[in-house]
């Protein structure tokens, strides 16, 4: 069958069962009217995926500015569904395991890649260390860097998994090196329909393009006068995005992510980017930490550490590795970050706890 956004693949399941477009529509209105919230989160969407409409309206993360509802055309995200699939090799009546939530795109991605495809799919509740059925197989797995690492001894059972919703640390990525399955990083957003860049974490070639992003085919980048990754995706976007993601760019078709624009440090004319000073720092500070700025009289802004704990003891040998310029200027400590609701750290609501 040609996909299209008002078919249901024929080789399609959910936890096991076959389902038209018309059992489909009758899950959903079950799910909303008598699931537990996940249920209720993938029965909703649902609903909005087999109405009569050619798009859904979906809430942005913030990745191209301040968090907004935006409309997305279904036949891009079928288009989206293909390009994985072929990426992937995701045939029909392959097993997939769906644990993200239904309400972020990354969620609504893998129950269309599945309605689209053809893909056999079983829906666990989302949490950080998913509920699974280890007697079963699967080929294709979305997980968010939290799923990863409590998953990662369990990993035989999966053949590709693809993470994404945040960076992937050097400690998870240590921990899935030996594992059987391909493991890859994920660059996209809700603007984008899901992933436009992957990124292999583990099994490496041992080449230097390894250690960048590369761009699904049909799409290509350039950067704006920010350094901000710029992406054209005709069969996907109706225009270019413009994102606050400061990335290097390698090649036509790969580029280096440093960190957001609106977390860049200016000190003293020197431009830091903590993401990149957090990845130095990850296998050195065993809790949640970030690099932020306050203001300073002399440098215009100083780099600083908070850590999530009760003192901020550390010993000062962990910033040898770092850059004269990139060490922080002082440590603080805050008992619970604030987090996101996709679970990232609320950079400027945890520094808002801090007393200076």
């Amino acid at each position: 069958m040609i996909p299209d956004y008002t078919k249901v693949h024929v080789r399609f399941k959910l936890n096991n069962h076959h389902y038209s477009h018309e059992d489909l529509m009758e899950v959903a209105y079950s799910f909303v009217k008598e699931g537990v919230a996940y249920e209720r989160e993938l029965g909703e969407f649902l609903l909005d995926w087999l109405d009569k409409h050619d798009f859904i309206k979906v809430r942005t993360s913030g990745s191209t500015g301040k968090p907004k509802e935006i409309i997305i055309k279904k036949e891009a995200m079928v288009k989206s569904a293909i390009a994985t699939g072929n990426f992937f090799d995701l045939r029909p009546g392959k097993k997939v395991l769906h644990c993200l939530p239904s309400n972020f795109i990354a969620g609504k991605m893998m129950m269309v890649r599945a309605i689209v495809l053809g893909l056999e799919l079983d829906m666990v509740e989302p949490a950080a260390f998913p509920r699974i059925d280890y007697e079963k197989d699967y080929e294709f797995c979305a997980f968010t860097p939290m799923q990863l690492k409590n998953f990662a001894k369990y990993f035989d059972k999966i053949k590709t998994v693809i993470v994404g919703g945040g960076r992937v640390s050097e400690s998870i990525k240590a921990l899935i090196q030996d594992k059987k399955p391909n493991v890859y990083e994920t660059y996209g957003m809700t603007e984008t329909v899901s992933h436009i860049a992957i990124k292999k974490i583990n099994n490496f070639t041992d080449t230097e393009s390894d250690k960048y992003f590369k761009t699904l085919p049909n799409i290509t980048i350039s950067t704006d006068d920010r350094s901000c990754l710029v992406i054209n995706a005709p069969e996907l976007l109706d225009e270019t995005i413009v994102t606050n993601d400061i990335v290097k760019i390698h090649s036509d078709s790969s580029f280096e992510w440093l960190g957001r624009f609106d977390n860049v440090i200016n000190s003293g004319g020197i431009k830091l980017y903590p993401e990149v000073i957090e990845e130095k720092l990850q296998c050195k500070i065993p809790q949640q930490f970030f690099i932020t700025s306050v203001p300073d009289e002399t440098l215009g802004e100083k780099a600083i550490l908070i850590i999530e704990g009760k003192d901020n003891k550390l010993d000062e040998s962990i910033f040898d590795g770092l850059d004269k310029y990139e060490k922080p200027k002082a440590i603080y400590a805050v008992s619970k970050f604030v987090n996101t609701a996709s679970g990232k750290i609320h950079r400027k609501n945890t520094l808002e706890q801090v007393v200076f």
